[in-house]
């Protein structure tokens, strides 16, 4: 905590941008783990031999009663970085901006470090380009793919921030311990390598303002 009162406004505006990232990213992308859980036993995996096939049931509750995934996106999109002209936004981007500008000091975490930037200038062109549309609608029609792409994103941070402190943990550990920060170096690898990437796409569909779930009509899914 702190008196200060220009931090605890900053505070304030990071919990409230952060607020649909973390009730929707973990209820939707962590189910996934669940999933997994369920191949590696393969057949057994779907019956009551174990319990992940319980988990998967339990876990699949969450993107419902944590407020659904399409209102959650819509909220980021549509308010929280819009709130105070920006300032919940640029709130993020500043934490994002310290962390980019740590990790670049570092020999092995400096092509992190240069991939959480260009996937935040990713994110802040697609954010402009909505927060400029004249068509409230059309600029909204892609908040669920925004949200999934800014979660990522607050997911790269998170793990770059981890990555400094298991590199720097790993100069004066035990072997047993080094293995536990080489596996968490090795989880910050893997999500910037197969999941960070994809952000991008995601952002540019938000950013061309397209309009192929928008302008389906109601005729259209019922054949009428």
């Amino acid at each position: 905590m702190t008196d200060d009162a220009a931090e605890r406004a900053k505070i304030d505006l990071l919990l409230d941008i952060l607020t649909p990232v973390a009730k929707s990213w973990p209820s939707e992308f962590c189910l996934e783990a669940n999933k997994h859980a369920i191949q590696v036993l393969g057949g057994y995996g779907y019956t009551r031999d174990y319990p992940v096939e319980r988990f998967y049931r339990d876990n699949r509750l969450n993107p419902i009663h944590e407020g659904t995934h399409g209102i959650q996106g819509l909220d980021l999109l549509g308010r929280k970085v819009r709130m105070g002209g920006g300032a919940a936004l640029d709130a993020f981007v500043s934490e994002l901006d310290v962390t980019i500008a740590m990790a670049r000091s570092s020999a092995s975490l400096v092509k992190f470090a240069e991939s959480l930037e260009s996937a935040k200038v990713a994110m802040l062109e697609a954010t402009d380009t909505v927060i400029s549309s004249e068509d409230l609608n059309l600029g909204l029609a892609n908040a669920t793919p925004y949200l999934d792409a800014f979660g990522h994103v607050v997911i790269a941070w998170m793990w770059l921030r981890q990555a400094m402190a298991a590199e720097q943990a790993r100069t004066k550990c035990t072997p047993v311990d080094e293995a536990f920060y080489l596996g968490k170096l090795a989880a910050c690898r893997h999500f910037y390598r197969y999941e960070l990437a994809g952000v991008h796409q995601k952002f540019a569909l938000v950013g061309s303002l397209d309009d192929t779930c928008l302008s389906v009509t109601a005729e259209q899914f019922v054949g009428v």
